[in-house]
């Protein structure tokens, strides 16, 4: 009996040829990776029927979880290879699945069919479907992709079951980390159980420099363009180090799009404080940032970040090599700035998906008590400690931080989607009433003028009871340049306006936002003067790095929330850009 691999199939202009596993066109072998071949393999066997996402799933990663954006990549990796821009032999049913629609030849018709190239080498032993060895990967291809006004350079490595996108820390370059022996087997490593995803932050590396200063969002704004450009729906989000910081704002506020968290020698806040005694003091960062100024372009801070290679010429001369190409001192002064005055303790508790906290017990850059600090304060996290004093996390034995990251991606199961998610809630309210016709005139308007700033920054309108407005978005900074543009609308129309920003997790269902977030913008909102854009600390602490001034309006009680929060009036607009 003729074995299934024994088969060849036609269709159209192209053979899919089991027995070698190759495809091919007028006898031209068109070639595809292993899992996009087999998805090829798995429509034309089963032509004629509706095969869901779930199925195609199971059926190409059987012993693994995988995310929606590894079958997206796979099929557009089909779809390229068949130029099937029209659907010509893959029909997509809108939220169902996918149908092969083309008339297949297969077995002895087939290979009739076939053109004379095909029909001299079908004796020939099979040639194995091509294979992408972890441990051969070079320098792979870079690419580039949108995000607003900046191309972010970004590059994907190996064919995993999982999408694993990765935020280092502090400075980059995607195509000279390759010259580095030790960081090539690390990144080689990652892409063996996983798809890795590596780019450039804005202002390093290969991305555009920003002419100002840039906010998180806009930093998260790129992890998404990257995603979007490299055909990945839902990722797990590795955070390195200060890009720990990035990673938890992202997989807060787009838990939809983040499968899980590793965080690996990661903090939660970059400065000194009684109750984070851990992290440097404002001098040691005053003396760090005079260095990055004078001596830029040599092997520096070796004796913390890497003090198993700080004897290592070549390493010394490699690593003076890629900071000087991953940014200018200026760039890495502002970087290290921002992490300075970064504090994302109160959105650990808004993390809702599976995490992993990898620390170095002897780390002398990030002290293991900010390991230890995320672990417990994020929900369910899982904590692994391995030894070592090294803060790269390529430098020293690498299986060591690696094995625990290819355990934990290879227990993940579905993930679902969680109905909460870190917002920032702006309440704004009409204070002077004297001119009720300018009032009734100004919410008249309200489409055309409030919401469109609403919409130019991401604003999402929740509540309006015709003198006061609840909206969110997905980030402070936007929030904040859309309160103070609102609040200038409506003194120009004469009457004012004042407004109230909290950030926190809140509760989504359909169009309605709840929660204690909510509440507490609500009361920020009352407690701020006419004219006034008053925010939470934790709205302040967030938009570190953006140039939004603030003057402090002292300590308050919330009804909603305990303690003493303190609060923060906008200085000046700020710039829109």
């Amino acid at each position: 009996m003729q074995s299934i691999s024994d088969y060849i199939y036609s269709f159209g202009e192209f053979i899919l040829d089991l027995r070698r596993g190759c495809l091919s066109r007028t006898g031209r072998e068109t070639r595809l990776r292993p899992k996009s071949f087999e998805a090829l393999k798995y429509l034309v066997e089963n032509r004629g029927r509706l095969i869901g996402k779930e199925e195609m799933m199971r059926a190409l990663w059987p012993d693994s979880f995988v995310t929606d954006g590894s079958l997206v990549q796979c099929l557009r990796d089909v779809r390229l290879a068949l130029e099937d821009d029209e659907q010509r032999y893959i029909r997509t049913v809108p939220r169902r699945g996918y149908i092969f629609v083309a008339e297949v030849v297969e077995n002895n018709q087939a290979k009739l069919a076939a053109p004379e190239s095909e029909k001299e080498t079908a004796s020939l032993p099979r040639e194995p479907a091509p294979q992408r060895a972890a441990s051969s990967i070079k320098r792979p291809q870079t690419r580039y992709t949108r995000s607003g006004d900046m191309n972010i350079a970004y590059q994907v490595v190996g064919d995993g079951p999982v999408d694993l996108v990765y935020i280092p820390g502090w400075v980059t370059h995607i195509e000279y980390c390759w010259e580095e022996p030790s960081l090539a087997r690390y990144y080689n490593r990652l892409a063996s159980f996983s798809r890795l995803i590596l780019f450039d932050k804005r202002g390093t590396g290969l991305s555009d420099r920003p002419p100002g200063l840039q906010s998180m969002e806009e930093r998260m704004d790129d992890v998404r363009a990257v995603m979007d450009a490299a055909g990945s729906e839902r990722a797990v989000v590795f955070g390195a180090s200060e890009g720990g910081i990035l990673s938890m704002l992202f997989a807060a506020t787009y838990p939809e799009r983040s499968v899980a968290l590793v965080l690996l020698g990661a903090f939660a806040r970059g400065l000194y404080a009684p109750d984070y005694p851990w992290a440097r003091t404002s001098e040691e960062w005053r003396q760090s940032w005079e260095l990055m100024q004078q001596r830029w372009g040599h092997a520096l801070f070796l004796t913390t970040l890497a003090p198993g290679v700080v004897n290592d010429k070549a390493f010394r001369q490699w690593w003076a090599a890629y900071l000087r190409h991953g940014a200018s001192p200026g760039a890495a002064v502002a970087f290290t700035k921002m992490s300075s005055q970064m504090d994302v303790r109160r959105v650990l508790p808004s993390i809702r998906i599976p995490t992993l906290v990898i620390h170095r017990v002897g780390d002398l850059c990030e002290k293991v008590e900010g390991g230890r600090y995320l672990a417990s304060n994020i929900p369910g996290a899982k904590l692994v400690e391995v030894p070592g004093n090294d803060h790269l996390a390529w430098i020293g034995p690498q299986d060591e931080v690696l094995d625990p990251v290819e355990a934990f991606l290879t227990d993940l199961q579905s993930v679902p989607i969680p109905d909460r998610v870190l917002a920032t809630v702006m309440f704004a309210g009409v204070t002077s009433r004297s001119d009720e016709q300018k009032q009734r005139d100004f919410f008249k308007q309200y489409h055309a003028r409030v919401g469109h700033h609403l919409a130019r920054f991401r604003g999402r309108e929740v509540e309006n009871t015709g003198d006061s407005l609840l909206a969110t978005f997905d980030g402070p900074a936007r929030a904040i340049s859309a309160a103070s543009a609102i609040v200038a609308l409506a003194r120009r129309l004469g009457f004012e306006v004042k407004a109230g920003l909290h950030t926190g997790e809140c509760d989504v269902v359909a169009d309605r936002v709840s929660g204690t977030a909510v509440e507490i913008g609500r009361e920020v909102g009352t407690k701020a003067a006419t004219g006034e854009v008053l925010v939470s600390s934790t709205v302040k602490d967030l938009v570190a790095g953006s140039g939004i001034r603030f003057e402090d309006r002292g300590v308050h009680g919330l009804k909603e929330a305990s303690g003493e929060w303190r609060f923060f009036a906008v200085e000046a607009e700020p710039s829109t850009g």
